[in-house]
């Protein structure tokens, strides 16, 4: 089966198609500008790359562009549309309705349009996406994979907030955390490596990108994440502030005279983190080499995403009692040897010591062990793919359906 994984943006749509007999990515690319103008790219196992500059006036128009590359005869993999066999979608927020991925219904659309005030720049994107494939690829099944699925699994210790529980129960407010697409797949890796029963393994998950979560997984179950109602909650990020004081809103409104949505939305959200810290850039890279010349700010801005990390590794620590393994993925968390480091060069209290030579991995390996020589606590780094777990979610959910059919 060939299934089509899809997600949406406000102006975008990226795409990859999945052998499922295989595992393999047989196409991947991207619909960009959408509504502004337009670009696409377009990559395929043993094709030519395409990129070109398109009128893209829709995501319709966007989901027809995309099997149209993909049945092309000179840069497709595919001899016609039938041959998809299922679109999975990434959708960002489910609120708490759903904990674990569905095939898409018009009861499962009035749920994530339910989900909006949650997730205001992302569902109304996924949405798009859902009925642009439904448009272009009518009757073929659609599956929704939510980042906050993985998520529900929290007890109520975790997620309630310490505020009135009448806000609780009347708007909803609590914890969510995201990235759950990830944590369940790098967790669920981990677990494998590890061997034995999963339900017996305590495993912590720091996944480091422009924006980061760390997941406490107990059993193979979330038991706490990092952020919370929105992706602002937790450590310092790209461009977001992470955990701070509440009162910093407030007092930012009465000295700038900016409205508190402002000051969430773009000072919080858009100009805080390493970007606000450093006063140079966003990204961790360019962070790290100020910091490596000694910029004092970069510096700065590289302790505190280091001991903000780190916080939360002592707390899950705490809370489950005993970690069996810690494991970095994403952008930061798989490439940065020097990041891992220096977040692991203070817990060995804890049982983590790592193998300072297999951590630089010279060999650019997807999957590596960097536990020290007698370490109680087990340490990798596993690359992330949440397409491939949206890929095995969709496949599974179509299979039962068709088999319940039948």
């Amino acid at each position: 089966m060939y299934i089509l994984v899809i997600n949406g943006g406000s102006s975008s749509l990226k795409y990859q198609l999945f052998d499922m007999d295989t595992r393999k990515v047989m196409a991947k690319g991207l619909c960009e500008r959408i509504g502004k103008g337009g670009h696409m790219r377009h990559t395929a196992a043993g094709r030519e790359k395409l990129e070109f500059d398109i009128d893209i006036p829709d995501h319709t128009f966007a989901a027809k562009l995309v099997v149209d590359k993909l049945t092309d005869p000179q840069y497709g993999v595919l001899s016609d549309m039938s041959q998809i066999g299922a679109v999975g979608h990434r959708v960002l927020h489910g609120g708490q309705w759903f904990s674990e991925s569905v095939v898409i219904d018009d009861a499962v659309i009035g749920a994530i349009e339910k989900c909006i005030p949650l997730g205001p720049l992302h569902n109304p994107a996924n949405l798009m996406g859902i009925r642009a494939c439904a448009a272009v690829m009518p009757g073929v099944p659609q599956v929704a994979v939510f980042d906050t699925a993985f998520h529900q699994s929290m007890p109520k210790s975790s997620y309630i907030y310490p505020i009135p529980y009448e806000f609780y129960e009347k708007y909803a407010i609590r914890r969510y955390g995201f990235h759950g697409t990830s944590h369940r797949y790098v967790s669920g890796r981990c677990a494998e490596i590890l061997g034995g029963d999963p339900a017996d393994h305590n495993i912590i998950v720091c996944h480091l990108g422009n924006g980061s979560s760390l997941c406490a997984v107990r059993g193979g179950k979330c038991f706490d994440t990092s952020m919370g109602l929105t992706p602002l909650d937790g450590v310092e990020m790209g461009t977001r502030s992470g955990a701070i004081d509440p009162a910093v809103v407030s007092t930012l409104c009465e000295k700038t005279g900016k409205s508190p949505t402002y000051v969430v939305d773009q000072i919080l959200n858009k100009e805080s983190g390493l970007l606000g810290v450093s006063g140079l850039s966003s990204d961790f890279r360019d962070v790290n080499a100020a910091a490596d010349a000694g910029n004092e700010r970069a510096v700065l801005a590289r302790d505190i995403l280091i001991h903000t990390i780190r916080h939360y590794i002592g707390a899950y620590a705490a809370e489950m009692g005993r970690v069996d393994a810690l494991v970095f993925t994403a952008g930061i968390g798989e490439n940065n040897a020097a990041l891992r480091e220096h977040v692991t060069d203070t817990l060995g209290f804890m049982g983590v010591e790592i193998d300072r030579e297999k951590n630089l991995n010279p060999d650019r390996a997807e999957e590596l062990e960097i536990t020290a020589p007698g370490a109680r606590v087990r340490t990798f780094v596993i690359a992330t793919n949440e397409e491939l777990m949206i890929a095995m979610d969709t496949e599974r959910l179509v299979a039962a359906k068709t088999s319940k059919n039948d």
